[in-house]
């Protein structure tokens, strides 16, 4: 018999907005068929944009984690939606594929540890695509081969303007949609896992401050998609209950340092994930909005550029399509995310996975509560 290739299995997503529609995309690119789609009204317009043949509106998840030909449930709802149904989808017997944040509080995310832990042989992936650049890849593998020498500190930052008016309105603005993190939650932790993933050690302790722009803002009568901007004729005045920014000081468990800058109110910067890593005998630095070129610091010879494709730039080979100068960006760190977890389902792969799990998720949200509750205290916190 003939093994299983990715496109024998059957996918269904929850969740038919902005991140959403990013999960059929890259799925279709890999040949996956996206089986059936759960959401509000607008999941049949979808559904009928990208050929999904059953579609599930109000939100009726329960019907599609029961479908029985679906193998992976994509979890792509707003935030507090996704313990109830990462967990129902476990309870189906499908593997999970869960964007992050795994859920909006540490009780919640131990308990879905716990399901999963009965019953390891569902893959459980959370969302951390930011891994799946090749040049993330590259820098782990430096640091892993020790081509930079001991790692002394982390620099860097993650910049958004798009909630930099006060009329700009999402979700995520509201705590009890999107947690009491904002910013820190939806896009710091990108960068503090990013880190961590790249030193090979989570983060210990933090110290953090966190900033608001505007303490009023305008919310439009109706829905707003992410990144399309809040602007209408109708809006209502409501108290500002999320940070706009933040700044971080970090401690890793391998005794580097690091410090954060987060904002979705910097003018200008549209997507800019930032990252430096400084060791002892070198140091290296990427930003996202030029994904594939990597910069290398020397004190005592020149500095370096290395490109994807070129020599020097070879550690994530496996994790790239396209030649040297065709950029692989935003897009393929989810299609290159889900290979490997679909393969791993395939091949029931025992090995470390690449990609963050369960526990990872888990993790992450330890760490969003430790930086609030240094962020209160004004205090070092341990995580």
């Amino acid at each position: 018999m003939a093994s299983k290739k990715l496109f024998d299995l059957r996918a269904g997503i929850i969740g038919s907005g902005f991140i959403g529609r990013i999960h059929i995309e890259a799925l279709k690119r890999l040949g996956v068929q996206v089986q059936a789609l759960c959401g509000s009204a607008k999941a049949e317009t979808v559904a009928g944009q990208w050929g999904i043949p059953q579609t599930y509106t109000g939100y009726d998840f329960a019907s599609l984690v029961h479908h029985p030909e679906i193998d992976v449930v994509h979890v792509t709802s707003p935030n507090r939606h996704h313990f109830a149904q990462a967990g129902a989808a476990l309870r189906a017997g499908k593997h999970v594929i869960c964007e992050k944040p795994l859920a909006m509080n540490t009780q919640e995310t131990s308990e879905l540890v716990e399901l999963w832990a009965g019953n390891q042989r569902q893959v459980f992936a959370v969302c951390f695509n930011v891994r799946f650049y090749p040049a993330v890849l590259q820098l782990r593998a430096d640091v892993a081969a020790g081509r930079l020498g001991r790692i002394i500190h982390v620099n860097g930052s993650y910049m958004q303007d798009w909630l930099l008016k006060p009329t700009d309105y999402n979700w995520r603005l509201l705590a009890e949609q999107g947690g009491q993190l904002r910013a820190v939650g939806d896009i710091g932790s990108h960068w503090m896992d990013t880190a961590s993933f790249i030193l090979g050690a989570p983060i210990q302790a933090v110290f953090a401050q966190l900033g608001r722009a505007h303490q009023t803002r305008q919310r439009p009568t109706g829905e707003v998609e992410t990144f399309t901007g809040g602007a209408s004729s109708q809006t209502v005045a409501y108290a500002a209950e999320t940070e706009d920014f933040a700044d971080i000081l970090l401690r890793f468990a391998n005794g580097a340092l690091g410090n954060l800058a987060v904002s979705q109110v910097a003018a200008g910067r549209k997507n800019s994930i930032h990252i430096e890593i400084y060791g002892t005998d070198r140091s290296a630095w990427w930003d996202s909005e030029d994904p594939d070129l990597l910069h290398y610091g020397s004190r005592d010879g020149a500095n370096t550029e290395s490109h994807r494709g070129a020599p020097g730039f070879t550690d994530a080979a496996g994790y790239t399509d396209y030649p040297a100068g065709h950029a692989e960006g935003f897009p393929d760190t989810f299609k290159m995310l889900f290979r490997a977890v679909y393969a791993d389902i395939l091949a029931r792969n025992a090995s470390p996975a690449l990609y963050a799990g369960v526990e990872d998720g888990h993790q992450e949200v330890k760490l969003c509560e430790a930086i609030w509750q240094s962020h209160l205290s004004q205090q070092w916190h341990t995580v």
